[in-house]
């Protein structure tokens, strides 16, 4: 009789769960403390405007969206605690938003396991494109490989060869993802010397560089033209700083992941130059994407400033909830990621139009690379670098 019983109670669970609730709960784990913990609230601000715009709407037939969210401090087994905790004990239909490759070592397997979609992670990695892919593993951004094949095509153009090259990367996951696409690129362009390149490491969560700026000082006695920095704003921006009393001249590019306003309020003045590759665009080029998010951000979270963590949770909330509104009026986990699989030539508003199926579970592949100059951001126009770097040698 209690198996009768214990059966009857999980087939309620579920049912209550997916199907009479007033709201539909969606999960997160990302960094709220520590020293990435910017990435981690922008993101969460940018889910919950676009989620606050659609409640105010009267939500997905009937149902409010919640965020349910878990500080992980960019810890990995934090990050693993978080997933259990939302998938079991929230009862989330997805989870969304993470941030981080080390993080999403540990919650991919625990999304596939529990047959939860793990949905627009902040990470570019491979581990998250998998091919085929992981049917609870489905992207929105561009992935690390696209990001530096795209710098360093547009290195190519300013005239920078590759020996010229060097990298600065979080000693990590993410920082082996960012350069081995590096790598990857640079043989795509039949440069066969590129693991031989100066690379130097940081450990995650510090701002110990000095140690690897003294190294690759030592490593050649000619500075590199341009450093591929594969890490956090903070580390980044010391880096940067220090680096510049000796080497002035040189070009520093960063990944998305950096958080480009975090990483240009650290530097100040030193930032002018300092590139940053971006998953979303610019708001100045008035997308409409960009213009919806202005709007809602004013409505909804008025004391926070637009940026391009915030703008990329807002631009997978959306994607999510296009899902969520063709997955029927009660959802259920499954139904999620069949809906979300049928998703074609979506229109999102970011100059592309975006696609998924069981076969292809990253949307974009889209790239904006931008500079800094005085604390505001610009496209990079490469012509143009290429004229400035000739006149300066």
């Amino acid at each position: 009789m209690w198996i009768l019983k214990t059966l009857f109670a999980s087939c309620t669970l579920l049912f209550a769960t997916f199907t009479t609730q007033a709201e539909i709960r969606v999960g997160t784990s990302l960094p709220l403390s520590g020293p990435a913990q910017s990435l981690g609230k922008n993101m969460a601000i940018g889910i919950e405007t676009y989620f606050s715009a659609i409640n105010a709407k009267g939500g997905i037939a009937g149902q409010q969206l919640r965020l349910v969210k878990y500080d992980d401090g960019y810890i990995p087994n934090l990050a693993a605690e978080n997933m259990h905790k939302l998938i079991d004990k929230d009862q989330v239909i997805a989870v969304m938003g993470n941030v981080g490759t080390p993080t999403a070592v540990v919650t991919v397997p625990i999304a596939n396991a529990k047959k939860t979609l793990l949905f627009g992670s902040m990470t570019g990695a491979n581990l998250l494109r998998k091919n085929p892919p992981d049917r609870y593993v489905m992207n929105y951004r561009a992935s690390y490989e696209n990001e530096t094949a795209a710098l360093i095509e547009g290195l190519a153009h300013a005239g920078i060869r590759p020996h010229e090259i060097a990298f600065f990367t979080q000693n990590d996951a993410y920082g082996d993802a960012g350069y081995n696409g590096s790598i990857k690129a640079l043989k795509e362009i039949g440069y066969s010397h590129s693991d031989q390149l100066p690379h130097v490491r940081y450990e995650r969560n510090t701002v110990d560089v000095e140690e690897a700026l003294l190294k690759l000082l030592d490593s050649s006695s000619v500075p590199p033209r341009a450093i591929i920095m594969v890490g956090t704003y903070a580390p980044c921006a010391k880096f940067i700083r220090l680096a510049r009393r000796v080497m002035p001249q040189t070009l520093f590019l960063n990944l998305s992941f950096v958080n480009a306003q975090a990483l240009s309020n650290a530097l100040g003045d030193a930032g002018n130059g300092v590139i940053v590759s971006q998953v979303v665009p610019l708001c100045t080029l008035k997308q409409a994407i960009c213009l919806q998010y202005l709007e809602d951000l004013k409505k909804y979270a008025p004391q926070e400033k637009p940026g391009f963590v915030s703008m990329e949770g807002y631009i997978i909330a959306n994607l999510l909830v296009n899902g969520l509104r063709n997955a029927g009026d009660h959802p259920s986990r499954e139904s999620l990621i069949t809906a979300m699989e049928s998703i074609k030539n979506y229109n999102i508003g970011t100059g592309e139009t975006v696609s998924y199926s069981n076969t292809q579970h990253t949307a974009s592949k889209k790239l904006w690379a931008t500079m800094i100059n005085k604390g505001e951001f610009q496209l990079v126009n490469w012509d143009e670098l290429a004229k400035n770097l000739k006149q300066g040698s």
